[in-house]
């Protein structure tokens, strides 16, 4: 229906800036971690990310992404075309993040911290392999929808008799207000979940400030409800240090009960958890080309069973973004 309707909408005048030159980006982040209470560290290339996208035409687009270095492993991890039907209207289709969440899309391009939140690891933490329909009835608002496979990215041959499925609202407001609101089911293993998510944040040239909470519900009481939850502060300002154009200063509080990530070869259990997160960034930044140095200290002030990703942690790490 979508694409009979395009048939009879007027043709899309040549945009002047069309060009079918793709465009080439990427994020190094090599880093060193130790962990404060056992003296273990490490060092990491966390990620070695490397996308390419662009255009066919002036409303089709494309993008290929890859994780060469996942902490050691190589990873596809988005591959997906977009075509505009009409004004306001696109379809996607490939491998992407389902449309849930605002923590869950954050990527080494635009982190806050070092790790990511527990409720963009853990919680809801979903690439998968299907199709979405986004629409912006207004300019503030985008409404976005799409089915998935159940299964995981790398099993795309299994048939199933179920689907994935997720929504998601985001408004824009004035004076830097940004809400989101999202739905999302699941089925990656033997069991289905249901998940809520609400977002709030509000910015401007020095400050971020941000909330967001998770529930989750495991169908026929198959476990616990889960809930995650997350509150970070950013603020930042202009310097001169060297080469560094940008210094700021970040605080997270960020936490989720007992959790269980349904996955289909291997169920895992997260334990209940909260964590403080303090950091401090130098930052140089020129058009497209940036360079991080980071500094992280993460507090578990509670966690009911101490596991391996639970203890405190100062981390180190450089981001390379072009």
């Amino acid at each position: 229906m979508l694409f009979s309707a395009a048939a009879f909408a007027p043709a899309t005048a040549q945009d002047s800036t069309f060009t079918y030159m793709p465009e080439v980006h990427g994020v190094v982040r090599p880093r060193w971690e130790i962990k404060t209470e056992s003296g273990n560290q490490r060092f990491q290339v966390r990620n070695a990310r490397l996308s390419i996208s662009g255009k066919i035409a002036p409303s089709i687009s494309y993008y290929v992404q890859t994780d060469f270095c996942n902490a050691g492993k190589i990873k596809i991890l988005d591959a997906w075309g977009k075509i505009g039907i009409i004004k306001g209207l696109e379809f996607q289709a490939g491998q992407f993040r389902m449309p849930f969440g605002i923590e869950p899309h954050r990527s080494p391009y635009n982190y806050y911290f070092a790790n990511r939140s527990f409720i963009g690891k853990q919680v809801m933490n979903y690439r998968a392999v299907g199709a979405k329909i986004a629409y912006k009835p207004i300019q503030r608002l985008t409404l976005e929808g799409g089915m998935f496979n159940p299964s995981t990215i790398d099993d795309q041959s299994a048939w199933s008799k179920t689907v994935a499925a997720s929504f998601k609202a985001v408004l824009d407001l004035s004076m830097g207000w940004k809400i989101s609101a999202s739905y999302g089911t699941i089925k990656p293993g033997d069991y289905r979940a249901n998940l809520l998510d609400a977002y709030l944040s509000w910015g401007d040239e020095s400050w971020t400030v941000t909330g967001e909470y998770m529930f989750k519900r495991y169908c026929n009481n198959a476990f616990d409800d889960a809930h995650g939850y997350l509150f970070f502060v950013d603020w930042r300002r202009p310097v001169n240090i060297g080469v560094f154009n940008r210094w700021s200063v970040q605080a997270r509080l960020d936490g989720m009960t007992d959790h269980h990530q349904l996955n289909r070869d291997d169920e895992v259990f997260n334990y209940d958890r909260t964590r403080v997160t303090i950091g401090s960034v130098l930052t140089y930044e020129h058009k497209k080309f940036g360079c991080d140095v980071r500094l992280n200290y993460e507090n578990y002030v509670r966690h009911v069973r101490y596991d391996a990703d639970a203890s405190d942690k100062l981390v180190a790490e450089l981001i390379f973004r072009f």
